[in-house]
């Protein structure tokens, strides 16, 4: 009798340690779609530096443009609305021939996007000389 006793204890153990583990599992499947719409949410920085690897982040923002615009972006809706008009490519929305006038300084800033756009991975770098010339080229999307 002592030792049934013992042998329906290891089997209890065994059928508990079993579910539980299969409840894990099921916990760590991938996440569903919320809704019919692909995924936008990006994560925006700028920082100071030649170029992104070495680059000091000094402000960074998260932007969320589907269903909704969203997100610590200051003005989500606009900057929502400038990639929608470019589909996305943040290089497109970026202006090299600005008209603004900026001080010559050699003093670089680095902006970056990283995420999704409409379920397309999106990653984005670019160098300006200074914070005038990136300020007057980004539009709203690095306003914040």
């Amino acid at each position: 009798m002592r030792y049934a006793t013992k042998g329906l204890g290891l089997s209890a153990a065994l059928a508990a340690a079993f579910l539980a583990g299969t409840a894990a599992t099921a916990t760590a499947a991938p996440a569903e779609p919320d809704g019919l719409y692909a995924p936008s949410n990006l994560v925006l920085t700028i920082g100071e530096g030649e170029g992104p690897s070495p680059a000091t982040v000094q402000r960074s923002a998260v932007l969320s443009c589907s269903p909704t615009s969203d997100g610590s972006h200051p003005e989500p809706g606009k900057a929502c609305a400038e990639l929608r008009s470019v589909d996305g490519d943040i290089a497109s929305l970026v202006d090299t021939d600005n008209d603004g006038v900026c001080p010559m300084i050699w003093d670089p800033v680095v902006v970056t996007a990283e995420g999704v756009w409409e379920g397309r991975k999106v990653s984005y770098a670019h160098t300006f000389p200074n914070a005038c010339v990136m300020e007057n080229s980004t539009g709203a999307l690095f306003s914040f």
